[in-house]
């Protein structure tokens, strides 16, 4: 929780949430952009990228290290990750 890394994926992780809470806002509660209640559209969004960062703070001592139960910062683990064979019926 303490390095660099942490912070950059947590980072992205917030930023990543609030668009999506912020579309999702968008989406559901207006039929054009002027109708939107801006305020209320923009604090959803932020509120739930607080949630994302305290989600990441409270799961950086549990399971594999990152932001996230299942992720990790490493390059090293994605790269090997994605250079596995890909097995199935076929």
């Amino acid at each position: 929780m303490f390095t660099a890394d942490f912070w950059k994926a947590t980072a992205e992780r917030a930023v990543r949430t609030f668009a999506q809470s912020l579309v999702a806002v968008l989406m559901a509660g207006a039929t054009n952009l002027f109708d939107v209640d801006w305020p209320a559209a923009l604090a959803t969004a932020g509120l739930a990228s607080v949630l994302a960062v305290l989600t990441a703070i409270g799961a950086a001592k549990a399971g594999r290290p990152g932001p996230g139960l299942t992720e990790t910062t490493e390059r090293a683990a994605a790269t090997t990750t994605a250079a596995a064979p890909a097995t199935g019926a076929g």
